[in-house]
C-alpha cells in the first residue's frame, strides 16, 4: 500500500447549541490509502456521517467547528481557502450522499446536473459531457438512459436516484470516494453490480475508498479496514477479517451480534423476533418465534388485477401490471424486487396517492380505487404508510413532536395535553428521547427521521400498514429493534403490514408471505419458508443468490451473476400485456409461468 490519500488526526467536531459547544465526533484517527477501502460502522447517530462531512467541510460554518487535521494527499482540508475547497469537492473527493433526493435540484434534468460536474471539474464541452453523463447512466443501470437523460430526479425511483448519486461521485475520477450510505436504497442485484462497479474502478485509479455503512454483509464483502463508532468515540479499529473474527469491544461483539442473517429461521413457521443484544456485554439472546396471523379472518386489504400506468411522449410506462394479492390481519405480506420494479407505487396505490389504471383495491371491503376525499380521510384512519424517504416526508419547518400530534389532533382522538403525553411515549416506544420532540427533522440522523416516520404512522393506531423500506435506513442494532417493535405491534394489536423492502434478511425474518416484482408484475408469491427455501422463479433465486454473506473469510467465494441488460418499462401506447398463467407448486405457492413477454 502506498503513502494515505486520505489521514484524518485527532478530528474533533463539536455542534453549536442553546447550552454552548457540544462534541459529537472526538479524537478521531484513521487513514485511507490509496486502492484501499476503509468502513465506517456504528449505530445510527453515532457520528459516522458527521465524520464525512467533516471531511468535505459541508457543516455549516456558523454552528459548527471542526479542529485536529484532516490531510487529503497532504493538504490539510481544515486550513484551505473555501475557493480551493470547491474544486477538492467533485474533483479530487466524490461523495455519495445518505438521502439521494435532498442532494439533486429538483429543478434541473438528471443530464444537467452530471455535466455540470463533468464541465466543472474536467473541462469538457457540454457536448462532451452530455455524451459522457449518458455513459455514466448505463454504467449504473439505468435503464432506457437516453430517454431518461432530460428526465428531473422526481419521476426516478429512490433506488435509481441513488445510481444517479452514485454516476455523479465516480464522474470526475476522484482521488477518494467518500460514500454514505451508498447502497441502502439499492436491492441486493443491483447493490452487487454497483459494489463491483466501485471495486472495478478503484483499481483502474487506485482511489481510496471511505464507505460508511450499517449493512454488515456490505463491509465484510468490501472493507479492508473497518473503523467502529459509538456515541462520537472511535470504539475499535482494525483489519476487517480480525474484527468480524475477534471483536475486542462489547459493542462491536453487539453490533455483528445484531446482524439479520439469511438461513437462520431454524423451521419456524411464523416471524421470529431478532436477537435481543445487550451493548455492555455483547451477548444476544436467539428472539421468539412470533404467534401466526389467526386463521379465516377477512382480508383486510384486497387487491386485485391491479395496473398503473404513466404516458410519456415516447409511449406508455407500465409500472404495475395486473398484480392481485390479499392481506389478513396480523400478517405481513413483503414486496421485494429490484429498485423500480413497481414495488413503492404499488403501495402508493393502496394509499391512493397514486391512481390506479385498471383494478380493484378494498380495505376493510371498501373499494377505495374510485373513493372521494371525504371516504378517503376516513380510510386513512385505519392505514398509514410509512415513507422511503424519511427527510422529504417530514415537514421541514415544524418539529418533529409537532409531525407526529398533526394526525392525532386532526381526527380528533385526544385532548392536546393527553396527545401529547401520547407523542412522547411514541417517541420512547421507537427508540427517541421524548426530549426529541421539540427538534426539526435537519437536526436528526437519516435513521432518527425514519424512527420519526415510523412514530408518526403509528399515531393514529391503524390496521394497516404500508411499511416502504421501513427498516433500510437504520443501523442493525435499530433495524432490530424497530423490526421487533413492529412484531411486537402486529402481536397486540392484529396490524397488516405490507412489507415493501429489499434487504432479503429482514424480509426472511419478518414476513409470513413472500410476493417477487419483476418489471412490474408478481413473478411468484408463497409462504415465506416457501421462497425462501424452494424459490422457482429465477429472478427470486437471483435475488436471493445476491444477498451479501457478513463473513470477509467467504469474500471472493461466491460466484457474481452476470450483470443483466437493464429492460425498460416503456412500451409503445397500443401495447397489450399478454395475460400471465400460474402453477402452483406447493399449497399457496404459486410462480409465474415462463413466457416470452
Amino acid at each position: 500500500m502506498s503513502d494515505p490519500v486520505l489521514s484524518v488526526q485527532n478530528l474533533t467536531t463539536a455542534f453549536r447549541s442553546r447550552e454552548g459547544w457540544r462534541e459529537v465526533i472526538r479524537g478521531i484517527n484513521f487513514e485511507v490509502k490509496a486502492g484501499e477501502t476503509v468502513a465506517i460502522v456504528g449505530e445510527s447517530g453515532s457520528g459516522k456521517s458527521v465524520t464525512a462531512l467533516s471531511a468535505m467541510r459541508l457543516l455549516p460554518r456558523d454552528k459548527t467547528r471542526s479542529t485536529g487535521r484532516i490531510l487529503l494527499e497532504g493538504r490539510d482540508l481544515l486550513t484551505l481557502p473555501e475557493a480551493e475547497m470547491r474544486k477538492v469537492r467533485g474533483g479530487r473527493i466524490g461523495m455519495i450522499f445518505q438521502e439521494p433526493m435532498t442532494s439533486l435540484n429538483p429543478v434541473l434534468t438528471i443530464g444537467n446536473q452530471l455535466a455540470e460536474a463533468l464541465v466543472l471539474h474536467r473541462d469538457m464541452s457540454w457536448r462532451e459531457a452530455e455524451a459522457e453523463a449518458l455513459t455514466l447512466m448505463e454504467r449504473v443501470r439505468i435503464p432506457s438512459a437516453k430517454s431518461r437523460l432530460h428526465e428531473y430526479p422526481h419521476k426516478f425511483s429512490g433506488g435509481m436516484r441513488q445510481r444517479v448519486m452514485i454516476a455523479m461521485a465516480l464522474a470526475c475520477r476522484p482521488r477518494l470516494l467518500i460514500a454514505d450510505e451508498p447502497t441502502t436504497a439499492l436491492d441486493v442485484t443491483i447493490q452487487a453490480e454497483i459494489l463491483s462497479l466501485i471495486s472495478e474502478l478503484q483499481r483502474e485509479s487506485e482511489m481510496g475508498v471511505l464507505f460508511i455503512t450499517h449493512d454488515m454483509g456490505v463491509v465484510a464483502e468490501v472493507a479492508d479496514r473497518t473503523v467502529v463508532m459509538f456515541r462520537g468515540d472511535m470504539v475499535e479499529t482494525g483489519e476487517t477479517s480480525r474484527l468480524f473474527a475477534a471483536p475486542g469491544q462489547p459493542y462491536t461483539r453487539a453490533l455483528l451480534a445484531s446482524i439479520p442473517r439469511l438461513g437462520t429461521m431454524n423451521g419456524a413457521a411464523g416471524p421470529r423476533r431478532f436477537p435481543q443484544v445487550d451493548p455492555r456485554t455483547g451477548t444476544a439472546s436467539e428472539g421468539r418465534e412470533m404467534p401466526l396471523p389467526p386463521a379465516g379472518t377477512a382480508p383486510v386489504v384486497s387487491v386485485s388485477n391491479l395496473s398503473i400506468r404513466f404516458d410519456l411522449p415516447q409511449g406508455r410506462v407500465h409500472a404495475v401490471e395486473d398484480v392481485s394479492f390479499d392481506l389478513h390481519p396480523g400478517e405481513t405480506l413483503a414486496l421485494v424486487g429490484e429498485s423500480g420494479c413497481g414495488k413503492s407505487t404499488t403501495g402508493r396505490a393502496i394509499m391512493r396517492l397514486t391512481t390506479p389504471s385498471a383494478g380493484e383495491i378494498r380495505i376493510d371491503g371498501r373499494d377505495i380505487a374510485r373513493a372521494r376525499s371525504s371516504e378517503l380521510r376516513t380510510m386513512r384512519r385505519s392505514a398509514q404508510m410509512i415513507f422511503q424517504d424519511p427527510f422529504a416526508s417530514l415537514n421541514p419547518r415544524i418539529s418533529v413532536g409537532d409531525a407526529i400530534l398533526e394526525p392525532i389532533l386532526t381526527h380528533g382522538l385526544l385532548p392536546k395535553a393527553a396527545a401529547r403525553l401520547r407523542v412522547a411515549e411514541l417517541l420512547d416506544q421507537v427508540g427517541l428521547s421524548p426530549e426529541m420532540a421539540g427538534r426539526y427533522p435537519h437536526e436528526f440522523s437519516g435513521g432518527q427521521r425514519q424512527r420519526v416516520s415510523i412514530a408518526r404512522a403509528m399515531a393514529l393506531e391503524p390496521k394497516f400498514i404500508v411499511a416502504d423500506e421501513a427498516v433500510s435506513a437504520l443501523d442493525v442494532s435499530v433495524k432490530a429493534q424497530v423490526s421487533n417493535l413492529l412484531m411486537d405491534l402486529q402481536a397486540s394489536r392484529g396490524l397488516a403490514f405490507l412489507f415493501i423492502s429489499h434487504d432479503m434478511s429482514v424480509v426472511e425474518r419478518i414476513s409470513h408471505r413472500v410476493a417477487v416484482m419483476h418489471f412490474g408484475e408478481i413473478v411468484e408469491i408463497g409462504p415465506r419458508a416457501a421462497i425462501f427455501g424452494n424459490a422457482q422463479h429465477p429472478y427470486t433465486r437471483r435475488l436471493i443468490a445476491a444477498v451479501p454473506v457478513p463473513d470477509p473469510a467467504l469474500r471472493g467465494t461466491r460466484s457474481a451473476a452476470p450483470p443483466q441488460e437493464p429492460r425498460s418499462p416503456l412500451r409503445p401506447l397500443d401495447y397489450v400485456a399478454p395475460k400471465r398463467l400460474y402453477r402452483e407448486v406447493a399449497p399457496g405457492h404459486f410462480v409465474m409461468a415462463e413466457t416470452s413477454a
